[in-house]
């Protein structure tokens, strides 16, 4: 009992230790938000803590490397976006709407909250229809990763992901358009 306490917080430890190492490649990450009015509360400071609040509360949570954290740290980003999202598209509050600057290759506008509601949607159909695909997207977007990084990450070619990329991209915009 005592020797899994020990292996606990070590885990603890050595999760401790890589969100600390990326903080502020997450926080760059995150700086994507944008503030879209006073009452924005999803700064990049907001984003990467909350995200790190709620990895934190994980139980199980254990990073096989520092990839593999970011692409966890990206996926609880993409859940607190999408959820604030909802919240102000259910609140349908006006003033400021949540603003991220979407990366140019997406070739997609800067989206309101509905905007990112069908991003998401569009998403996990992509992951239906090819989790490799859908992997490659959220590593790229919401990771940050580059190429390199992104082929470490999913054990595949450089090659490989650029072809994916592309293809991915290419299914979103037109899921997009049509969604519009």
């Amino acid at each position: 009992m005592q020797e899994q306490k020990f292996a606990d917080q070590g885990a603890r430890a050595a999760l401790d230790h890589l969100f600390s190492v990326t903080y502020e490649e997450l926080r760059r990450l995150a700086a994507t938000v944008q503030r879209g009015g006073a009452g924005q509360t999803l700064n990049p400071t907001a984003l990467v803590n909350e995200a790190w609040l709620r990895l934190a509360r994980a139980p199980e949570l254990r990073a096989a490397s520092r990839l593999h954290f970011k692409r966890i740290a990206a996926r609880a980003m993409r859940q607190l976006l999408i959820e604030a999202a909802r919240r102000r598209e259910a609140g349908k509050r006006g003033g400021g709407a949540l603003m991220v600057a979407f990366d140019e290759a997406l070739d997609l506008p800067p989206a309101t909250p509905a905007g990112f509601l069908a991003l998401d949607e569009s998403l996990d159909e992509l992951a239906r229809l090819n989790p490799r695909q859908a992997q490659i997207v959220e590593s790229r977007y919401f990771g940050g990763l580059d190429v390199a990084e992104t082929a470490e990450l999913l054990e595949v070619s450089e090659a490989t992901v650029h072809r994916e990329w592309r293809v991915a991209r290419a299914w979103l915009a037109a899921e997009l358009r049509r969604a519009r």
